[in-house]
């Protein structure tokens, strides 16, 4: 069953050096909070697991805690580029970064296999496209019944898989709802779950709506609120499209992303200080 514990507490006891973690959260429920604690901690040698990484991938590259990422899609939504994932790939700073890109549709089904138990994921996909050649995880069946030619991945399968929410009840189970993307399958596919949450209430239950992951498949429930900024949460806060244009300059330059990383991360004890310092300086 889901322990509440502090994301400090939830970081330190689950993310271990060289794992293989997976943060979900697609436009909304971004887990900002987590990737910052990791941050702090200084976890280093991550693979990293994201159909579409943006800022939070960007600044977990740029402070040397990734080695490989996994993903279908990169950049600043709306904005441009990643500048610290470009630099890691491109010029080795301030570490080399290895990839392996897949479309969504094969990370999807690579999630929904790993939560169901399967070592491979097979659909309809990659045809006519040039992703086997530059990787080698993507290969092909022919499919007994009809003889269609068809693509297959592995499964995922994290070591942790990190996912923000609306709200866990005391029980540990967690409620989110509108654009959940890939959160519930990553949580199932994963060896351990932590999920974020923006408030704990009495109780959650499928007459609200929205989605239910119960909480024994989840090791930890943190309560974070504004754990998704600057993406938003659904029902709480909107996306602060501020940010995302500021990233753009702060990112482009390594010393002054590292200047910022030191000010407003790594010398904040934790979230709410984090977003203290934010907010007075403009940002929120």
């Amino acid at each position: 069953m889901a322990q509440h514990l502090t994301l400090t507490e939830a970081i330190s006891r689950y993310v271990l050096p060289g794992s293989t973690v997976a943060m979900e959260g697609f436009t909304h429920l971004i887990p900002f909070a987590a990737g910052h604690e990791i941050i702090r901690q200084g976890i280093t040698g991550l693979t990293l697991i994201r159909m579409t990484p943006d800022l939070i991938y960007d600044q977990l590259i740029g402070m040397g805690c990734v080695d490989k990422m996994m993903f279908s899609w990169g950049g600043n939504p709306g904005v441009g580029s990643l500048h610290r994932f470009r630099d890691a790939f491109e010029n080795q700073n301030p570490k080399p970064l290895a990839i392996e890109e897949h479309a969504h549709a094969a990370m999807a089904n690579a999630y929904a296999a790993g939560a169901s138990g399967l070592p491979v994921a097979i659909f309809d996909g990659y045809q006519g496209t040039s992703y086997a050649s530059v990787n080698s995880n993507i290969k092909s069946v022919t499919c007994p019944f009809t003889g269609k030619v068809l693509a297959a991945v592995p499964a995922i399968n994290p070591d942790v898989a990190i996912i923000h929410a609306q709200k866990a009840d005391k029980e540990g189970n967690v409620w989110l709802k509108d654009i959940v993307g890939v959160q519930k399958e990553a949580v199932l596919a994963a060896k351990v779950a932590i999920v974020t949450v923006e408030e704990i209430v009495e109780s959650v239950d499928d007459s609200q709506g929205g989605t239910i992951i119960p909480s024994w498949v989840i090791e930890a429930v943190c309560c974070v609120p504004m754990g998704a900024f600057p993406s938003y949460a659904s029902g709480y806060y909107p996306r602060n499209n501020r940010f995302y244009i500021k990233w753009d300059a702060i990112a482009r330059d390594y010393d002054t992303f590292s200047a910022w990383m030191q000010q407003y991360v790594l010398d904040s004890k934790d979230h709410q200080q984090f977003m203290d310092k934010l907010r007075e300086a403009d940002y929120v």
